[in-house]
């Protein structure tokens, strides 16, 4: 069928406003705004439909603190704001003591920079504005971590205790508790020395670990340990209590060298020998213990009880006299001392009860000029080696078992 021009152009309309048509109604399905008309495509044509109503109002802030519980207080306490900002932070402690923290600029993010403890709950107040500068508040708590016991470290020698000490003193740390996890209690405990020495850590028991180099430290040698013990889990539910630091000198390298054959003792001032003295070492009923024994203590005078290791009065052998100038050597009763009463037998006969007996003058100019971690070597007494749980028995064992371990 032929159409003539006016219906042709009457069938072109109609097809064009149709197609105009459902544009606009796919349009306002996909989102699309038409700045004149909004609807759908029904049966009737076009038909107009409501816009979306816009909110009154932007969402509220939400606040989070990280974590909520079991925080170590090595952690920091993390406040982060989301849908708003912070425009501030408090967070206080049950006696209302704040900790202070610092607020990202963007005011997102606070992060507290104060100390924390253990066993503790603290309060979080954050004021915060919306997307619109609508004012707000959050209220939140966070607790620490509740440890079954904490661990003290104590050092020795204690920090301060002595100006410097000799080339035979191991670092020891004592702790109140026992540690089951050694590994983590040695990878808080750090080193330094200056010159460098390469050393390591021995467990003298669950409680006690030493640390000593391969060799006797060099004379002049600054050597600081660093404890960093608070927020480490030492096992079994045990955390350290708290961070300590020690720093030692390193005097001249004394080191006397007491030999039970000669009965006489050498006296070596960084490698130098600048004395030798006439000695009485162990009895063969009471020898003195072989190898490296430290000067632990230093005291003018002490009353020597031999009840102490166990000849108490009525016994055999026993004894209780004040001694002078007197430096123990041993946790077992030896000590470097004056002994007027076997002058005679010094230089000839082993007849002490395991101390090493030195005239009155000798002891003297030894008191002078040993003290604390100096080294005195005991050869040729008959006696068992020093045990290494003896004081500082550590230099008894070769760099190698030091090394591997109890």
């Amino acid at each position: 069928m032929i159409l003539g021009r006016r219906e042709g152009r009457k069938r072109m309309r109609a097809v064009l406003g149709l197609v105009v048509a459902v544009v606009l109604g796919l349009g306002v399905l996909v989102g699309v705004r038409s700045p004149a008309v909004a609807g759908v495509l029904g049966s009737d044509g076009l038909v107009p439909v409501a816009e979306p109503a816009a909110p009154d109002h932007a969402p509220t802030p939400i606040v989070h603190v990280t974590p909520a519980s079991d925080l170590n207080p090595t952690t920091p306490i993390t406040v982060t704001v989301a849908d708003g900002t912070a425009q501030a932070v408090r967070v206080t402690d049950p006696k209302g003591k704040a900790v202070e923290g610092t607020l990202a600029p963007d005011g997102r993010t606070w992060t507290s920079t104060g100390e924390l403890a253990y066993a503790t709950t603290y309060a979080v107040g954050v004021d915060t504005l919306d997307r619109d500068r609508a004012p707000g508040h959050t209220d939140a708590t966070v607790t620490t971590i509740a440890p079954k016991a904490q661990a003290y470290p104590s050092f020795v020698p204690a920090p301060n205790s002595v100006p410097s000490v000799g080339v035979g003193q191991p670092l020891v740390v004592r702790f109140d508790h026992p540690i089951t996890d050694r590994a983590a209690a040695e990878k808080a405990l750090t080193v330094t020395t200056s010159p460098v020495q390469v050393g390591a850590w021995y467990w003298i028991s669950d409680t006690e670990v030493h640390y000593r180099a391969a060799q006797y430290w060099q004379a002049g040698t600054t050597i600081t340990l660093k404890a960093a013990m608070f927020g480490v889990d030492l096992g079994d539910g045990v955390y350290g209590s708290t961070d300590r630091t020690l720093k030692l000198t390193v005097h001249d390298a004394w080191v006397a060298k007491a030999d039970g054959a000669t009965e006489q003792m050498q006296i070596f001032d960084n490698g130098a020998l600048v004395k030798t003295m006439n000695i009485s070492l162990g009895a063969p009923g009471f020898p003195s213990h072989t190898g490296p024994h430290v000067i632990s203590d230093k005291q003018p005078s002490i009353v020597m009880d031999s009840c102490t290791y166990g000849v108490c009065a009525g016994q055999p052998g026993y004894y209780k006299e004040k001694v002078d100038l007197d430096l123990r050597i041993s946790n077992d009763g030896e000590f470097v001392h004056s002994a007027p009463w076997s002058v005679g037998q010094q230089g000839n006969e082993n007849v002490s009860h395991g101390c090493v007996n030195l005239a009155p003058a000798d002891a003297q100019w030894f008191f002078d000029h040993f003290g604390i971690g100096d080294v005195v070597e005991i050869t040729n007494s008959g006696g068992p080696p020093l045990p290494v749980y003896d004081t500082y028995g550590d230099w008894e064992l070769s760099w190698a078992q030091w090394q591997t371990g109890p």
